[in-house]
């Protein structure tokens, strides 16, 4: 027996019985669901079109329990295998640890232990609470685990999209989110089902549940824009009729079409879509104007605003079937980068008609890869060192991935790649400070030190060792020291200093004055001698000004030879031609005059013809 009242929307079945989760309520028994769970609607499924034979489904689900065992090293090195595979469909029994993994919220999930169970026990927003208690009923309520009024469904969607409202106050509850946490819901535990939300809502789909639906609407313009390219008609149908996009792409792209396609089809277009992204939600839209308004036919039967928004509406699902659907999504040539390019364009139309986006969404990454990439790009930063002394980056713009510090001028330009230091940071205490104690830069442990001034203003006593020559107040750590103490400059026992300068340039890699920037080119000077520093740059600079210059020359000089031979080219064909047309010229003469020769001793002798015959 349920512990709620049964309170169906949809009232008696087919069979007269009512519609629970519950096997038997009353008595009464109830029509079984289909094998997702549906007791009717336009989601139910009659029968599968087709069955998997039971040992393909065993082979592939051997096949994603191995791709579990080594996560990383599958999406680092061969991801394009887990793309595939995720194209052909998930194993069902799989297939809530596959979204986890490929989300990446099962790493949120396990570096926040107890975090869903404090924002439960939170009271939250009275304003949020109520609305979300009203919109509980409406989630699919021709599933079994949402049909009833307060069962076990209802209560997991409360207590997700209250945790989200506490966790996220500055953007509360949307009514497209309900959807969303209960397809998670039909998969896997209240908790997991929350990170994974998380995850869609701040990665994937970034300013899409804020208040405003700014992000929403420059994706509207983004995806007429694409329709434009992709099906011509149907974009001027719609042009035509002056259908914004906004008035049907909304529930498609904010509920990701969870409401839209047959059941089926949902699950395939979700395994796409954690996988690479908003990119598949964009496909989806646009294979879906295209079969119901992509041919002349199609659009016979929709002459009118009012017929086109049913037909957007109510999509039949004979037309969109499972295989078809992916083929054509898998097929459609619209890359992440088309999208972005797209991006560039609508937002700087916004700016220039609406004025600055009011809300600022975060970073969209554009599924497991960039997920993966970016969180080893942070592990490295964090184990490396830390950017602080970089100053504040503005953040990227809206529903861009933002430039990471690798594409930054200066590790474009630096010669030497940039390895991240694993036992220190550059800016704190330890490292590369901490490593050398000769460094003067590196903080000491007495409060009153200061870095020495340059000039000669700056004297030690005769005792005092120089802070580059001499050994430090630990032990030896590298070959550094060792070499500055066996030099030249070393002291003998018993031996004192002259009041020295702090020398302006260190050539050794162990020893720099400066601290290091990740920005800059950081490859070691080589190291020259002291007596011709100031003589040997100049000669360099000027033998380098010289070889520009002869390089400049060379390349004029190859021009101007280029130039003239193109000329006497020109040239000889010009007279070649001229002496052409006089040889022709010439030609038509000589036959002239021959036809003149021929024409007078035809004359003569018809002349003595005639004579001859007279006499």
């Amino acid at each position: 027996m349920m512990s709620g009242t049964l309170e169906s929307l949809s009232g008696i079945g087919e069979d007269g019985s009512s519609i629970g989760s519950d096997s038997e309520i009353n008595g009464l028994a109830v029509r079984r669901t289909d094998k997702y769970g549906f007791l009717g609607g336009t989601q139910y499924s009659e029968g599968s079109d087709k069955d998997i034979r039971v040992d393909v489904a065993r082979q592939r689900e051997m096949k994603w329990l191995d791709m579990f065992n080594n996560w990383d090293k599958w999406v680092s090195r061969r991801f394009q295998k887990v793309k595939l595979r995720c194209r052909k469909g998930i194993p069902s029994s799989l297939r809530a640890k596959a979204w986890q993994l490929l989300s990446n919220s099962k790493e949120l999930l396990d570096s926040n232990p107890g975090r869903f169970e404090e924002l439960e026990r939170e009271p939250g927003d009275p304003k949020w609470l109520d609305i979300i208690e009203k919109d509980l009923h409406r989630q699919f309520p021709f599933h079994e685990m949402f049909a009833a009024r307060g069962g076990h469904g209802q209560q997991d969607l409360f207590r997700v999209l209250k945790a989200y409202t506490v966790y996220r106050p500055e953007e509360g509850y949307c009514q497209a989110q309900a959807p969303v946490a209960a397809v998670l819901l039909m998969h896997m535990p209240a908790e997991h089902a929350f990170w994974c939300l998380v995850q869609i809502c701040e990665t994937y789909l970034p300013g899409y549940y804020s208040a405003g639906l700014e992000a929403i609407q420059l994706d509207g313009e983004i995806f007429f824009s694409l329709l434009r390219r992709v099906c011509p008609m149907a974009y001027r149908h719609l042009k035509k009729f002056k259908i914004d996009p906004i008035l049907y792409m909304t529930e498609w792209f904010m509920c990701v079409f969870s409401r839209t396609l047959p059941w089926a089809s949902v699950l395939r277009v979700w395994d796409m879509f954690f996988c690479e992204g908003v990119k598949i939600v964009f496909r989806v839209g646009l294979v879906l104007l295209k079969q119901m308004l992509g041919s002349v036919e199609k659009l016979r039967e929709v002459q009118g605003m009012y017929e086109t928004m049913e037909r957007l509406r109510n999509i039949p699902p004979e037309s969109i079937r499972e295989d078809l659907l992916v083929q054509e999504v898998v097929s459609l040539a619209v890359t992440e980068a088309l999208i972005e390019r797209e991006c560039t364009i609508q937002v700087r139309k916004w700016r220039e008609s609406r004025g600055e986006l009011t809300h600022q969404p975060g970073r969209r990454l554009n599924g497991t890869r960039a997920i993966h990439e970016h969180k080893r790009r942070a592990s490295a930063i964090s184990s490396g060192g830390s950017f602080s002394f970089l100053g504040s980056i503005p953040p990227p713009g809206p529903l861009r991935a933002s430039s990471s510090l690798l594409s930054l001028p200066g590790f474009r330009k630096s010669k030497t790649p940039f390895y991240p230091q694993k036992k220190g940071s550059f800016s704190g205490g330890s490292g590369l400070e901490a490593a050398h104690p000769l460094n003067p830069y590196a903080p000491s442990s007495s409060p009153a030190y200061k870095p020495p001034m340059s000039g000669a203003s700056v004297a030690r006593a005769p005792g005092a060792p120089s802070p580059l020559v001499g050994s430090g107040p630990g032990p030896s750590t590298g070959p550094s020291q060792t070499s500055a103490q066996s030099g030249p400059g070393a002291l003998g026992p018993g031996q004192h200093t002259a009041p020295q300068t702090l020398a302006p340039k260190v050539t050794s890699e162990e020893i720099t004055p400066t601290i290091p920037s990740p920005t800059a080119n950081n490859t070691p000077l080589p190291p020259c001698p002291d007596g011709d520093r100031g003589g040997t740059g100049g000669e360099e600079d000027k033998k380098k000004k010289k070889s520009k210059d002869d390089k400049k020359r060379e390349k004029e000089e190859e021009k101007r030879k280029e130039k003239e031979k193109k000329e006497r080219e020109k040239a000889d064909k010009e007279r070649q031609k001229k002496e052409k047309e006089r040889a022709e010229k010439e030609k038509k003469k000589d036959k002239g005059k021959k036809r003149d020769k021929g024409g007078g001793e035809t004359e003569g002798n018809n002349g003595a013809a005639s004579q001859r015959d007279s006499a």
